[in-house]
């Protein structure tokens, strides 16, 4: 190691007592440019990977959320003589309504405001719990953090549901909210009780009323399916609307 050193000093000597140009190689830039296109290139091919990882992730909790959802759905309607939940409340379809009657089966830390008592869309001390699509940034500013809608067809008759339309889920008389059973529920694995209202996955924001995109919809008997609008059968409104499904709870929202 020592000779190798002094056979390099002596070199470098010979090349100075010469006058011989020294040449020192560094980077150009062209080389930088080739290196900076290079990283934005595998930049470019990994992001879109990355995100779509997140998002299924996301997805697969919010999948958890709605089986979880549809565990105290379960669990009022056996405590309540088979009966889905109907509070008198048209609006009841609502994630910010139909959330109180099931507290008591869901993990909601939520209360009702002491400043609105009466207002079901308006709580204090809530934090995101299963309430919420990890995904829907719409929920938190509009719906008091809450992503699940519930299906109007489950506190109407089917000759209601037939009747009915669009509008009329916004109406407070014309319609009275009629209990209905699970017994009455002529195909629980092709009914719809509840599920995203907005297209949080396909980084969309279109609700019940829109053909486009794909959410996470709840079953009656439990299991939960992530599906194309399109894969929803026209309800009564001709939309994919669960609330309104032909027939009510005598029809189904998938084939």
């Amino acid at each position: 190691m020592a000779l190798s050193r002094h056979l390099d000093a002596h070199a470098w000597g010979a090349v100075r007592r010469l006058g011989l140009p020294v040449r020192r190689r560094g980077v150009t830039l062209v080389e930088l440019l080739v290196v900076v296109a290079i990283i934005g290139l595998l930049a470019a091919l990994i992001f879109p990977v990355l995100a779509r990882a997140r998002e299924a992730a996301r997805k697969t909790m919010c999948m958890s959320n709605l089986r979880q959802i549809g565990v105290a759905f379960r669990l009022y309607v056996d405590d309540w003589d088979g009966c889905f939940p109907n509070t008198n409340d048209p609006y009841l379809w609502m994630g910010r309504r139909w959330r109180w009657p099931l507290k008591p089966y869901l993990r909601m830390s939520a209360n009702r405001d002491p400043q609105a008592p009466d207002d079901p869309g308006r709580s204090v001390r809530n934090r995101p719990d299963i309430l919420i699509c990890p995904s829907d940034s719409t929920a938190r500013r509009k719906w008091d953090s809450t992503s699940y809608a519930y299906s109007a067809a489950f506190y109407h008759t089917p000759a209601q549901i037939n009747a009915m339309t669009r509008e009329d889920l916004y109406q407070l008389d014309r319609f009275p909210c009629v209990t209905q059973s699970d017994a009455n529920v002529a195909e629980p694995s092709k009914k719809v009780l509840g599920g995203e209202w907005l297209t949080n996955h396909d980084f969309g924001a279109a609700g019940w009323w829109d053909w486009t995109g794909s959410r996470n919809y709840l079953f009656v008997d439990g299991h939960v399916r992530y599906l194309p609008a399109r894969r929803i059968l026209p309800a009564v409104d001709r939309y994919p609307d669960p609330n309104l499904t032909v027939d009510g709870l005598d029809g189904r929202d998938v084939r």
